[in-house]
Protein backbone atom coordinates (compact mmCIF):
# COMPACT_ATOMS: atom_id res chain seq x y z
CA UNK A 1 0.00 0.00 0.00
CA UNK A 2 1.41 3.38 -1.03
CA UNK A 3 0.69 5.61 1.95
CA UNK A 4 2.08 8.65 0.12
CA UNK A 5 -1.12 9.16 -1.85
CA UNK A 6 -4.57 10.27 -0.68
CA UNK A 7 -5.93 6.78 -1.33
CA UNK A 8 -3.05 5.22 0.60
CA UNK A 9 -3.81 7.40 3.62
CA UNK A 10 -7.52 6.54 3.41
CA UNK A 11 -6.80 2.82 2.96
CA UNK A 12 -4.70 2.88 6.14
CA UNK A 13 -7.10 5.01 8.19
CA UNK A 14 -10.25 3.14 7.21
CA UNK A 15 -8.81 -0.39 7.39
CA UNK A 16 -10.91 -2.59 9.71
CA UNK A 17 -8.08 -3.01 12.24
CA UNK A 18 -7.42 0.74 12.35
CA UNK A 19 -11.11 1.57 12.81
CA UNK A 20 -11.05 -0.37 16.08
CA UNK A 21 -8.26 1.88 17.34
CA UNK A 22 -9.49 5.31 16.24
CA UNK A 23 -10.38 6.33 19.79
CA UNK A 24 -8.41 3.67 21.68
CA UNK A 25 -4.82 4.00 20.56
CA UNK A 26 -1.87 2.31 22.19
CA UNK A 27 1.74 3.45 22.56
CA UNK A 28 2.65 0.80 19.98
CA UNK A 29 0.17 2.18 17.44
CA UNK A 30 1.30 5.75 18.12
CA UNK A 31 4.91 4.68 17.45
CA UNK A 32 3.91 2.85 14.26
CA UNK A 33 1.99 5.88 12.98
CA UNK A 34 4.93 8.15 13.75
CA UNK A 35 7.39 5.85 11.99
CA UNK A 36 5.17 5.48 8.92
CA UNK A 37 3.63 8.92 8.60
CA UNK A 38 5.83 11.59 10.16
CA UNK A 39 7.57 12.31 6.81
CA UNK A 40 4.26 12.84 4.98
CA UNK A 41 2.96 14.94 7.90
CA UNK A 42 6.06 17.14 7.63
CA UNK A 43 5.49 17.44 3.87
CA UNK A 44 1.86 18.44 4.46
CA UNK A 45 2.82 20.83 7.25
CA UNK A 46 5.01 22.76 4.82
CA UNK A 47 2.21 23.01 2.25
CA UNK A 48 3.73 20.63 -0.27
CA UNK A 49 0.50 18.58 -0.41
CA UNK A 50 -1.86 21.52 -0.86
CA UNK A 51 -2.68 20.23 -4.34
CA UNK A 52 -4.56 17.40 -2.59
CA UNK A 53 -7.26 19.98 -1.79
CA UNK A 54 -8.56 19.71 -5.35
CA UNK A 55 -10.85 16.74 -4.68
CA UNK A 56 -12.86 15.12 -1.86
CA UNK A 57 -10.49 12.21 -1.17
CA UNK A 58 -7.47 14.49 -1.13
CA UNK A 59 -9.09 16.93 1.29
CA UNK A 60 -10.12 14.10 3.59
CA UNK A 61 -6.65 12.53 3.51
CA UNK A 62 -5.04 15.90 4.20
CA UNK A 63 -7.43 16.57 7.10
CA UNK A 64 -6.50 13.18 8.60
CA UNK A 65 -2.78 13.85 8.14
CA UNK A 66 -2.96 17.31 9.73
CA UNK A 67 -5.52 16.62 12.47
CA UNK A 68 -5.62 12.95 13.46
CA UNK A 69 -2.11 11.65 12.83
CA UNK A 70 -0.29 14.26 14.97
CA UNK A 71 -2.55 13.39 17.89
CA UNK A 72 -1.07 9.90 17.68
CA UNK A 73 2.48 10.76 16.63
CA UNK A 74 3.04 13.48 19.21
CA UNK A 75 0.63 12.45 21.97
CA UNK A 76 1.18 14.48 25.13
CA UNK A 77 3.16 17.26 23.46
CA UNK A 78 2.29 20.67 22.02
CA UNK A 79 3.34 19.38 18.61
CA UNK A 80 0.20 17.21 18.56
CA UNK A 81 -1.81 20.41 17.94
CA UNK A 82 0.69 22.18 15.69
CA UNK A 83 -1.15 21.58 12.40
CA UNK A 84 -4.67 21.85 13.80
CA UNK A 85 -5.30 25.24 12.16
CA UNK A 86 -4.15 23.92 8.79
CA UNK A 87 -6.59 21.00 9.16
CA UNK A 88 -9.40 23.45 9.93
CA UNK A 89 -8.63 25.39 6.74
CA UNK A 90 -8.70 22.16 4.72
CA UNK A 91 -12.02 21.09 6.27
CA UNK A 92 -13.64 24.47 5.65
CA UNK A 93 -12.41 24.55 2.07
CA UNK A 94 -13.76 21.04 1.44
CA UNK A 95 -17.13 22.02 2.90
CA UNK A 96 -17.25 25.23 0.83
CA UNK A 97 -16.64 23.17 -2.31
CA UNK A 98 -19.30 20.61 -1.37
CA UNK A 99 -16.74 17.83 -1.11
CA UNK A 100 -18.27 16.64 2.16
CA UNK A 101 -21.45 15.80 0.23
CA UNK A 102 -19.41 13.47 -2.00
CA UNK A 103 -17.97 11.39 0.84
CA UNK A 104 -19.33 8.37 2.68
CA UNK A 105 -20.85 9.05 6.10
CA UNK A 106 -17.90 7.50 7.97
CA UNK A 107 -15.55 9.67 5.97
CA UNK A 108 -17.47 12.86 6.67
CA UNK A 109 -16.86 12.45 10.40
CA UNK A 110 -13.10 12.79 9.98
CA UNK A 111 -13.44 15.71 7.60
CA UNK A 112 -15.47 17.57 10.24
CA UNK A 113 -13.28 16.48 13.17
CA UNK A 114 -10.77 19.38 12.91
CA UNK A 115 -13.67 21.75 13.64
CA UNK A 116 -14.50 19.75 16.78
CA UNK A 117 -10.87 20.05 17.87
CA UNK A 118 -10.78 23.82 17.38
CA UNK A 119 -10.70 26.20 20.33
CA UNK A 120 -12.71 28.72 18.30
CA UNK A 121 -16.38 28.83 19.29
CA UNK A 122 -17.56 29.58 15.74
CA UNK A 123 -15.74 26.43 14.53
CA UNK A 124 -17.38 24.50 17.37
CA UNK A 125 -20.83 25.77 16.40
CA UNK A 126 -20.15 24.80 12.77
CA UNK A 127 -19.00 21.36 13.91
CA UNK A 128 -22.24 20.78 15.82
CA UNK A 129 -24.35 21.96 12.88
CA UNK A 130 -22.49 19.77 10.40
CA UNK A 131 -22.61 16.62 12.52
CA UNK A 132 -26.33 17.21 13.13
CA UNK A 133 -27.07 17.75 9.44
CA UNK A 134 -25.13 14.59 8.53
CA UNK A 135 -27.15 12.56 11.05
CA UNK A 136 -24.00 11.43 12.88
CA UNK A 137 -25.58 11.14 16.33
CA UNK A 138 -22.59 9.72 18.20
CA UNK A 139 -20.21 12.28 16.74
CA UNK A 140 -22.80 14.98 17.42
CA UNK A 141 -22.84 14.09 21.10
CA UNK A 142 -19.06 14.54 21.28
CA UNK A 143 -19.22 17.73 19.18
CA UNK A 144 -21.75 19.22 21.58
CA UNK A 145 -19.56 18.26 24.55
CA UNK A 146 -16.49 19.84 22.93
CA UNK A 147 -18.48 22.99 22.11
CA UNK A 148 -19.75 23.23 25.69
CA UNK A 149 -16.18 23.15 27.00
CA UNK A 150 -15.01 25.84 24.58
CA UNK A 151 -18.13 27.91 25.27
CA UNK A 152 -17.46 27.69 29.01
CA UNK A 153 -13.68 28.24 29.04
CA UNK A 154 -12.81 29.67 25.62
CA UNK A 155 -10.42 26.74 25.16
CA UNK A 156 -9.80 23.15 26.21
CA UNK A 157 -8.40 23.26 29.77
CA UNK A 158 -6.91 19.78 29.46
CA UNK A 159 -4.46 21.20 26.88
CA UNK A 160 -3.15 23.91 29.20
CA UNK A 161 -0.23 21.98 30.68
CA UNK A 162 0.86 20.60 27.30
CA UNK A 163 0.67 24.06 25.70
CA UNK A 164 2.31 25.85 28.63
CA UNK A 165 -0.79 27.86 29.48
CA UNK A 166 -1.75 28.93 32.97
CA UNK A 167 -5.05 27.43 34.15
CA UNK A 168 -7.66 29.55 35.87
CA UNK A 169 -9.09 28.49 39.23
CA UNK A 170 -12.31 27.48 37.46
CA UNK A 171 -10.35 25.36 34.95
CA UNK A 172 -8.40 23.67 37.74
CA UNK A 173 -11.62 22.84 39.57
CA UNK A 174 -13.07 21.43 36.36
CA UNK A 175 -9.92 19.38 35.64
CA UNK A 176 -10.07 17.91 39.16
CA UNK A 177 -13.72 16.93 38.74
CA UNK A 178 -15.13 13.62 37.55
CA UNK A 179 -16.58 15.50 34.55
CA UNK A 180 -13.22 16.62 33.20
CA UNK A 181 -12.55 15.82 29.56
CA UNK A 182 -9.06 14.46 28.96
CA UNK A 183 -9.20 13.77 25.20
CA UNK A 184 -7.82 15.67 22.21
Amino acid sequence: MNTLTPQGILDFWYAPEMRKKWFASTPQLDAEIKQRFEPIWETAQHGALDHWRDNPAGCLALAIILDQLPLNMFRGSAKSFSTEQQAIVVAKQAIAQGFDQQLATTQIAFLYMPLMHSENLADQDLSVALFAAAGLANNLRFAQHHRDIVRRFGRFPHRNVILGRRSSAEELAYLASKDAFQGS
